[in-house]
């Protein structure tokens, strides 16, 4: 994923929280927020609460591989953040993945499929 794609700073993280749509889900929160660009900006948050390093960074490859395989079916020009929860660790990967498209589909981010 390039650097241009991603969210990393805190203050883009606290307005997101603060002014971002948010759905929950038993894996994720997911947060998003129109940025005014043409492709959309990804930030990815774990707790420390989850575990140590190297469970942190499992959970958060799970996420960024789920929002990799379904950026095609996102409209552009929106930021996203995807909060970890306890259950993204070792949860079902499948479940995970329907979980996310539930979320976005919530928040309106589908794409229209025309027909």
């Amino acid at each position: 994923m390039k650097a241009s794609c991603t969210l990393k700073k805190n203050h883009e993280f606290r307005r997101m929280y603060r002014k971002g749509a948010s759905a929950v889900g038993p894996y994720m929160v997911l947060y998003s927020r129109r940025n005014g660009l043409d492709h959309n900006r990804l930030g990815i948050t774990v707790s420390v609460k989850l575990g140590k390093a190297v469970v942190r960074n499992r959970a958060r490859r799970r996420l960024r591989e789920i929002y990799r395989l379904n950026q095609d079916k996102l409209q552009s020009g929106w930021d996203i953040v995807l909060v970890a929860r306890g259950r993204s660790v070792d949860g079902p990967y499948a479940a995970m993945n329907d979980s996310f498209l539930r979320q976005c589909g919530k928040l309106k981010l589908l794409r229209e499929e025309r027909t």
